[in-house]
């Protein structure tokens, strides 16, 4: 059995200068189970992380789907240390990578006419909003998934607390396939809607029509229409879902794995939308900074010149297809199901045979660790997965799943637990 004790002792003295221990709530302990889960990560390379306790992991989360590539990627690495040994991290003036990154996010993505990078996929959709209300001249917006922790969308949420009531009151949030959500949103308040923003797809995929109609909508109603593609761009295609599925908005967000790992986002879109980053404020002292961009480019190219996008949808096909098929045979469909995109899938659980789904989950967490798998319930594919990877995680789960549903049957979930089940928070997908 696996040891997890200078994890946790180190939690406790992280926990004493940091709330939550960790600077990102998705990798805090909110997310996993105390006593059976690592809390800190040491190194990584490809596919495969280590903890403080020395534990080794095939990554299905892969940072938060920020590393596409796989860690420690050589042509990136290469990239970074050339423009640190030989050139520098940040200067007085641009540097001309930022030129050069645009030019290849211009070239890649279809709506993509002109670009400003920001840090993290939040920096993005705010300064989206931002140019949005400007180019407009309104102020309430149409939201759809999760788009990061600034106020103008996260007032939205559960997790409101410390935004003002009169900045939750200009978002409005409407149902994924569901236009008569949208037009119900809008309708409520005509000629006030600067944007619409969603993620084109998370955990469904659009139905015929759907995403065609939310820009007839946005249009039709003096809105512009934003793709959050924080984690769909450069996962989905080398264009992004924009490109997959053949609906070009009029701004884009990206992040993640725009750089594998490293912290850059942009935003990108119609020239004539884009060129008000000339009036609004939408500035940092690191925005260009040049290892970021630096890795930005070489994964960039490396998507460009290597079948990225087709091997990490191949890869995540077979684990559906797997994954599918053990739930079927070990007769668990009303426990769990999997939906999403191959290359960010989601094991979906429900409340099931007197359970709760936050229960189940924490023990399926406890048996994927116990048997080296990271994963918080999405199949966050990268190009240094190989095909004994995905075997190792189908195998798990051919293991797990029906002793889970064995467990559940006879009632016998608290006993198998070896820890306190997680809690419920927030949920924004």
């Amino acid at each position: 059995m696996r040891s997890f004790a200078k994890s946790q002792a180190f939690l406790a003295r992280s926990q004493q200068v940091i709330p939550l221990g960790s600077q990102t709530f998705s990798k805090s302990r909110t997310q996993y189970p105390y006593g059976v889960s690592p809390f800190f990560i040491t190194h990584a390379k490809g596919s495969r992380v280590w903890d403080l306790d020395g534990n080794e992991y095939i990554d299905f989360v892969s940072s938060l789907a920020s590393i596409t590539l796989g860690y420690q990627d050589p042509d990136v690495t290469n990239a970074v240390r050339q423009q640190l040994d030989e050139s520098g991290v940040i200067f007085s003036l641009p540097h001309p990578l930022e030129t050069e990154v645009a030019e290849l996010i211009c070239e890649m993505v279809p709506c993509a006419e002109m670009v400003r990078f920001g840090k993290n996929g939040s920096d993005a959709t705010a300064g989206a909003i931002r140019v949005a209300r400007a180019f407009t001249s309104r102020d309430r917006v149409a939201v759809c998934g999760y788009h990061g922790w600034q106020d103008w969308y996260i007032g939205s949420t559960a997790r409101n607390r410390g935004v003002p009531q009169a900045v939750r009151d200009l978002t409005h949030a409407f149902k994924y396939n569901d236009l008569d959500s949208l037009d119900q949103a809008l309708r409520a308040h005509p000629g006030q809607f600067a944007a619409v923003i969603l993620e084109p797809m998370n955990t469904t995929a659009p139905a015929p029509g759907f995403l065609e109609g939310v820009k007839a909508l946005a249009h039709q109603h003096g809105a512009l229409l934003i793709f959050d593609e924080t984690i769909t761009g450069f996962r989905y295609a080398n264009g992004g879902a924009q490109a997959l599925f053949g609906v070009t908005p009029d701004l884009a967000t990206f992040g993640k794995g725009l750089a594998n790992g490293y912290p850059v986002s942009a935003v990108a879109g119609r020239r004539d939308v884009m060129m008000m980053m000339e009036e609004v404020f939408f500035s940092f002292t690191f925005g260009g900074e040049a290892l970021s961009l630096a890795a930005a480019k070489a994964t960039l190219t490396k998507l460009k010149n290597s079948p990225v996008t087709q091997t990490l949808t191949a890869h995540g096909q077979r684990i559906m297809t797997g994954l599918k098929s053990t739930i079927e045979r070990y007769h668990l469909q009303d426990v769990f199901s999997t939906s999403g995109h191959p290359t960010w899938s989601f094991l979906n659980i429900s409340d099931a045979r007197g359970a709760t789904a936050f229960e189940i989950k924490t023990l399926w967490m406890q048996e994927m660790h116990e048997r080296g798998i990271l994963s918080v319930g999405t199949h966050n594919v990268n190009f240094a997965h190989s095909e004994a990877d995905i075997t190792a995680l189908l195998d798990a789960y051919e293991n797990i799943l029906p002793m889970i549903g064995e467990v559940l049957s006879q009632g016998r979930l608290a006993q198998a637990l070896r820890c306190e089940p997680l809690v419920p928070l927030f949920k924004v997908r």
